[in-house]
């Protein structure tokens, strides 16, 4: 099976929000909002990183990334998600090509970090890990997971664009 990884184009729309309502229906611990957040990302012109996973002509995948600001002032940091991948599709590395290459294109935007909310052993084999110093939320600290592009690590409390509370 041959995967192209692209960016989002404007007539993805439709099938990003396909994509991103059906990888989530099932999925534990979330409240069904993923595919209103990448909508309001990119309405809010937040979406600095849009990528669609293609197989034959048409998008199986999705991953979003968007600036965070940190409490401590540091900027460049950046929040990877939600990433989304056809139930039919899980499972065969298609989640893994999208995170690889969002990553590869933050570190040729000169981006500092970033992060991710989600399963500490599979955001670990990207190099995500707990970073102590920076914290989300109410959330288990092993849950939100942080991955430097340089030797710096910020620490403070970190704050993803407004539309992560997005509902319709």
């Amino acid at each position: 099976m041959k995967v192209e990884i692209r960016n989002e184009l404007p007539t993805d729309i439709d099938a990003i929000d396909a994509v991103t309502t059906a990888a989530f229906l099932t999925a534990p611990h979330t409240d069904h909002t993923e595919q209103f957040i990448v909508k309001a990302l990119r309405k809010a012109g937040k979406l600095a990183v849009s990528l669609v996973a293609e197989v034959e002509g048409n998008a199986v995948g999705h991953v979003a990334v968007s600036p965070v600001s940190i409490s401590d002032g540091t900027s460049g940091w950046y929040g990877l998600g939600p990433i989304s991948v056809l139930p039919a599709f899980q499972g065969q590395g298609i989640g893994s090509q999208l995170m690889r290459k969002a990553l590869c294109v933050l570190r040729e935007k000169g981006a500092s970090g970033c992060v991710v909310l989600g399963e500490p052993s599979y955001y670990g084999r990207f190099g995500f890990q707990a970073m102590p110093g920076l914290r989300f939320s109410n959330v288990p600290p092993e849950y939100f997971q942080a991955l430097p592009f340089g030797s710096s690590v910020p620490c403070g409390a970190v704050f993803y664009d407004d539309s992560f509370s997005a509902q319709a």
